[in-house]
């Protein structure tokens, strides 16, 4: 049996929580069943990780999907997105890596006629065998067995060509990663071919797709946020131990219509691994030109976007340090993550999100926020 940490408890939690927030919005009567196969490859995103690419990773996709209605204003507006539950199996053919399980929440939207089906899953990986110093030095890419765990999937998509069976085929991509949480997390990237069949639960009325009642342009005035993200992470050096983080936020938002806003502003990073790695490094490189005197606290600027689905909005964001005294990191940052919004005029708001430079993960954040 394997130890389950604090803080993979607190993800956990918070990911179920996110899940029923999501899921709870509406009761969806219309429901199916999809599965695929899938066989790929490891992308070597990094030097570090070219050891652990020795196989062609292969697994199953195990979907359950609530489909809209057209009840709701933003599900018209979004084209009859549908929304479910995914549990997945990968086995990574490599024994140092082990195998993945994977449960996740998705939102499938439609393109070019209900043709073509993008799907977005964030859930909670399990992996077998992460790093251990002793038994499992070799594994450079997962220091925890829970990692967050995110899909990407683009299939061609055909229900109902036979007593509510259809076939589904096309790509799909998997993310895992504990966000620094853990040393190592070097992380990997696999590239997919899938195909499966997909089955609708019961018999669904016609729904006019093309009804949409909803194109009102809306005006607004800029609206200020302030919000604090917070954590637990690790800094680059393997064994120097896990420590907590503070960003206070500050930014301004733009709607430019219904479902979408820009955002900008400022935030302040309180990053305790940073203050152990200055002392770490102006003891072990005395002959270096390091001094203690360094300052751990940065600073930054940022750029965003904001996709608002009901009450949820992911967002993206592009940052600058603008103080930064001891370098750690690229001078750009960026953050990938989710929010959800609640109130009457959705001022108050909880998000988790991944900050990142490049394709090297910094930290698993979450947060609370107020607009006003």
């Amino acid at each position: 049996m394997f130890k389950v940490s604090y803080l993979n408890k607190v993800y956990f939690a918070l990911f179920l929580i996110g899940s029923n927030l999501l899921y709870s919005q509406e009761d969806e009567k219309h429901t199916s069943l999809d599965t695929d196969y899938y066989y790929g490859t490891i992308l070597e995103h990094s030097p570090k990780i070219g050891h652990l690419i020795t196989g062609h990773p292969e697994g199953f996709l195990l979907r359950y999907n609530y489909h809209s209605s057209g009840k709701e204003a933003w599900q018209r507006r979004h084209n009859y997105p549908d929304w479910g539950f995914s549990f997945a199996y990968q086995d990574m053919k490599n024994p140092s890596l082990g195998e993945m399980y994977g449960v996740f929440s998705h939102i499938n939207w439609y393109l070019f006629k209900r043709n073509l089906q993008l799907s977005v899953g964030q859930g909670v990986g399990y992996m077998t065998n992460p790093y251990d110093k002793e038994n499992n030095f070799r594994n450079s890419a997962y220091g925890s067995h829970l990692l967050s765990a995110t899909f990407l999937k683009l299939n061609y998509h055909k229900p109902n060509i036979w007593n509510r069976i259809g076939v589904q085929a096309g790509i799909s991509l998997f993310h895992f990663s504990n966000g620094a949480v853990k040393l190592p997390n070097t992380s990997t990237n696999t590239l997919a071919f899938n195909f499966g069949v997909n089955y609708q639960m019961d018999d669904r009325r016609e729904i006019d797709y093309m009804n949409n009642d909803d194109d009102e342009k809306i005006t607004e005035p800029i609206k200020f946020n302030l919000a604090l993200r917070f954590g637990i992470n690790e800094s680059s050096v393997v064994g120097l131990g896990q420590y907590p983080f503070v960003i206070i936020v500050a930014y301004a938002d733009k709607r430019l219509s219904r479902s979408s806003r820009i955002v900008f502003g400022s935030e302040l990073f309180l990053s305790y691994f940073l203050k152990e790695l200055i002392d770490y490094q102006v003891a072990a490189f005395p002959e270096r030109d390091n001094t203690d005197d360094y300052d751990f606290k940065r600073a930054g600027v940022f750029i965003g976007y904001e996709l608002q689905i009901n009450k949820l909005a992911p967002f993206v964001n592009l940052g600058y340090y603008y103080y930064n005294p001891f370098g750690f990191g690229d001078a750009i940052y960026n953050r990938i993550g989710l929010k959800r919004c609640f109130g009457k005029k959705e001022e108050i708001y909880g998000l988790m999100s991944v900050k990142s430079h490049a394709a090297k993960a910094e930290a698993l954040e979450f947060g609370i926020g107020y607009r006003f």
